[in-house]
């Protein structure tokens, strides 16, 4: 069972620890999305995701997004599934967040956990019935 996540819990847990939070997040996310797309072709790993992230000071993050939000836009039009911004939307918020004091970034990932909520939603109730989702194409 893919685990709901609350954008507030996350903003706060992330202010919280001083941004370690961050790195749990990332891990726990792709972890889900992983679990989520099946055997689409784009599996990333999770631990690798984070050290990506440390060793380039947070510029993987936004390669992160662009690249889950696009897997995500993929699971949902497959699945019929409303999944509306895409990878582009999130890279557009987060670069913009650079100019406006970092606001744009907390946009991109509230947007971000709203479609993977619809997403581990649809899959819960897929996997409560015993029928897993459909697998994007490659």
């Amino acid at each position: 069972m893919i685990q709901r996540r609350e954008f507030w819990m996350v903003l706060l847990l992330t202010i919280v620890t001083c941004g370690i939070y961050h790195y749990f997040y990332l891990y726990q996310m792709t972890k889900d999305i992983n679990t989520m797309a099946g055997n689409d072709g784009k599996t990333v790993d999770p631990t690798l995701a984070v050290i990506l992230s440390i060793v380039t000071c947070g510029i993987y993050d936004i390669w992160w997004y662009y690249q889950m939000g696009n897997r995500m836009q993929t699971m949902g039009t497959v699945n019929a599934i409303p999944v509306e911004e895409n990878g582009t939307t999130y890279l557009l918020w987060y670069l913009l967040g650079f100019v406006v004091c970092g606001l744009g970034i907390w946009v991109a990932m509230y947007l971000f956990i709203k479609n993977f909520n619809n997403l581990a939603f649809a899959f819960n109730s897929h996997m409560s019935h015993n029928v897993p989702p459909t697998s994007p194409a490659m």
